[in-house]
């Protein structure tokens, strides 16, 4: 028989997931607050679980795709929670951008149980997951990081193991700073270049041959700021607890709140319509 893999919020990312894991053979057992949602994967083939805890209770690897640290331990601790209904043995994958703080607790708790938390953010957006090829960053024991591959293989092309539970989120918190820093440049350097009356695309098209090359230029068309505040709030609360100075990154976090209202509205046309 097929093993079934859990999810847990199958949204934009969490639909190809689906998909993928489908294809290459899983039962998939899904839950989602929202009814659109679960009415768009239960059309790929996915078997539907009313809450967290039924999804614990015929999972033995579930899969975490909801948005906020708050959601997350609600999915995991909360009134019908996933790891009260688990056995020992289960593995819960954390795909959420969270604190690294969040993960580590989580794993105190699960361990305590007999469970695991395979710490697993993902990385390259909506479009690689369509086309199974995200990044996923492992952060966990060395035979969880070996399950977790298995399973993940089906729509992440590349995994890379960063350490122990909470370095995956450390991992994917230093990416998005460096996405926002970049996206707040683009923003900045798209304004200057256009009052000189410059053919942006076309400047968009010699960077990319040079040293102001960037996946966030590569990728303007998709970057929307949605999760921005959310993933620099994660980065300051790193460097608050470090006690280190960060300039740049207060800057941006404060940026970012702007960003995402001139990106919806007038940003910088860097590639033709």
């Amino acid at each position: 028989m097929a093993e079934t893999i859990g999810i847990i919020g199958v949204g934009r990312m969490g639909q190809p997931m689906v998909k993928h894991l489908i294809k290459h053979g899983y039962h998939v057992l899904a839950n989602d607050i929202s009814a659109e949602n679960i009415e768009k994967v239960r059309a790929m083939g996915a078997t539907i679980a009313a809450t967290p805890a039924e999804v614990g209770q015929k999972s033995a690897f579930v899969i975490l795709g909801v948005g906020y640290d708050e959601e997350v331990n609600e999915v995991v601790l909360g009134e019908n929670g996933l790891l009260a209904a688990m056995a020992s043995g289960g593995v819960i994958a954390v795909c959420s951008t969270v604190s690294p703080d969040t993960v580590k607790a989580l794993d105190e708790k699960a361990r305590a149980k007999g469970c695991d938390i395979l710490d697993a953010p993902i990385c390259r957006g909506r479009w690689f997951a369509d086309e199974g090829k995200l990044l996923a960053l492992f952060g966990g024991r060395k035979d969880v990081v070996e399950r977790g591959r298995k399973v993940f293989s089906c729509f992440a092309s590349d995994i890379s193991h960063l350490g122990d539970v909470g370095h995956g989120q450390v991992g994917k918190a230093m990416n998005n700073l460096m996405l926002w820093i970049t996206s707040i440049g683009l923003i900045e350097a798209g304004r200057i270049a256009q009052s000189t009356g410059i053919d942006l695309p076309n400047l968009r098209d010699a960077l990319m041959m040079s040293s102001g090359k960037s996946q966030a230029l590569e990728d303007w068309d998709q970057t929307t700021f949605t999760w921005a505040l959310k993933d620099m709030q994660i980065v300051m609360k790193m460097a608050d607890q470090a006690g280190l100075s960060a300039p740049i990154t207060g800057a941006v976090k404060e940026l970012v709140k702007e960003g995402r209202r001139i990106k919806a509205t007038n940003p910088p046309q860097w590639t033709r319509s």
